[in-house]
Parts: C-alpha cells; sequence; structure tokens
C-alpha cells in the first residue's frame, strides 16, 4: 500500500478543479450541467475514497481526468453547442454538433482501461482474448446504462431534458452512442495494452 499523494496526482486534481470551477460560471443551463457533471464528481469522489487501498496506474487516473474534462466542457456549454464543434459543423457543412459524439467515444476508450485494470489486478484473468471480450462487453454495458439513465431523466422532466439528450434530430442517436462507445473500448485496448501492461507490472505479485 502506497501512503501519501504523488505530485502527479496532484497537478490531475487542480486541472479537474479548475475546469470545474470554470464550467460551473455562468453555463448555458445549469439543470443540464449537473446532470452532464455528475460522473464525474461520483468518480472523483469514489477515486479519493479508495485511494490508499486501491490505487490506479497513472495512465488509468489520466484517462480519468480528460474524461471528466470531456464532461466538464459539455456541461458547460451542452454537448449540442460546443462552440468549436459548431465551427465545425458549420465550416464542413456537418450535419450537427459532433461534440456528444467524442463524448461518448470517451465513455468506451476510458473506461475500457479502468474496466482492465480492476479485472487484471482482482481476478486471475491476464492479458488475451478473453479479458478483451469482457472489457468491451462491460463497456457497452456502461454505454447502455448511461442511454437507460438519459431515458429516466427525460421521462421525469420531459422537455428539460432535450440539452442533456443532444440528440439533435437524429432518430438513431441511441445507436451510435453505444457503436461509438464500443468502437472507443476496441481502439484503446489496441492502442493502449503495452503501455498499461508496463505500468501494471508494479501493482502484480
Amino acid at each position: 500500500m502506497k501512503s501519501g499523494i504523488e505530485k502527479f496526482h496532484l497537478v490531475l486534481l487542480a486541472v479537474f478543479f479548475s475546469v470545474l470551477l470554470w464550467s460551473f460560471i455562468n453555463p448555458r443551463d445549469l439543470f443540464t450541467w449537473f446532470l452532464e457533471v455528475l460522473p464525474a464528481l461520483i468518480a472523483v469522489a469514489i477515486l479519493a475514497l479508495t485511494y490508499n487501498r486501491f490505487r490506479l496506474t497513472n495512465l488509468a487516473y489520466l484517462l480519468i481526468c480528460i474524461h471528466a474534462v470531456i464532461l466538464m466542457i459539455g456541461g458547460h456549454y451542452t454537448y449540442a453547442e460546443m462552440p468549436l464543434f459548431n465551427w465545425l459543423r458549420d465550416e464542413f457543412s456537418l450535419a450537427r454538433n459532433y461534440y456528444d459524439r467524442v463524448g461518448h467515444f470517451a465513455q468506451g476508450f476510458i473506461p475500457a482501461i479502468i474496466a482492465r485494470e480492476v479485472l487484471v489486478r482482482t481476478t486471475p484473468l491476464r492479458s488475451g482474448k478473453m479479458l478483451f471480450f469482457i472489457v468491451v462487453c462491460i463497456c457497452l454495458a456502461i454505454s447502455a446504462m448511461y442511454e437507460f439513465f438519459e431515458w429516466w431523466v427525460a421521462l421525469a422532466v420531459g422537455e428539460n431534458a432535450d440539452a442533456f439528450l443532444a440528440t439533435q434530430g437524429d432518430v438513431w442517436d441511441t445507436q451510435w452512442d453505444m457503436f461509438l462507445a464500443t468502437c472507443g473500448a476496441v481502439i484503446s485496448l489496441l492502442t493502449l495494452k503495452s503501455v498499461h501492461d508496463k505500468q501494471l507490472r508494479s501493482f502484480l505479485p
């Protein structure tokens, strides 16, 4: 068990809370901000509570911080009105603001490493086809659960949830969200496996 907070993790915390503060200042819609930022707040609370008992790799913490920033930017502007992606939409005559697609790709890309780490460190599973398959399934399940959450919010608050749903008139938005999360998980496992395995060695017996 390690004790004390590592400098790299303090830097990530500083980034997290700086972006959180910025995102809270005059968001486009406060209710949407809360819904979008809530997963990041829950995640940082869990990480704080488990920091000394189950410390993650630096790669995992970095990815979690990146995901939190994506969520907080989406919360500040709403996913359908992120200015950079509005510019891309207008400049290239795209059908919609695609920032929400980035968010759902990250919803697979980043949890894939977290799930992989937990499984490798707490089960007999090791790098291979079965680990790959199970991690992708977990990420797809997370994505599906988030779609359920969006559905329940929409049922509860009606039109007030439109900014949170960010479907932008696309009837296939839910399917795209889950597909991109799956793609994100697969790409994450293919590209980050070696780096992740290297960092995991110091945690394994």
